[in-house]
């Protein structure tokens, strides 16, 4: 059987998921995503919000 791959990301952290939803359904959920995950943690700086700021590549909607 192949395995799944399923590439997710998210800005709020997995122990802020029972901000979202009953603390039951949180705990399972992050267990289902988290069980054999490769989490690849970024740091730094956004492009796409430095390029928003900067005025590059962002139009007004009229």
């Amino acid at each position: 059987m192949a395995a799944a791959r399923w590439p997710l990301s998210s800005n709020l952290h997995p122990s802020g998921f029972d901000e979202i939803m009953p603390k039951t359904l949180a705990t399972a959920t992050v267990d289902r995503l988290l069980h054999h995950a490769h989490i690849v943690v970024t740091d730094g700086d956004s492009y796409r919000l430095a390029q928003a700021t900067a005025g590059k590549g962002v139009t007004a909607l009229n």
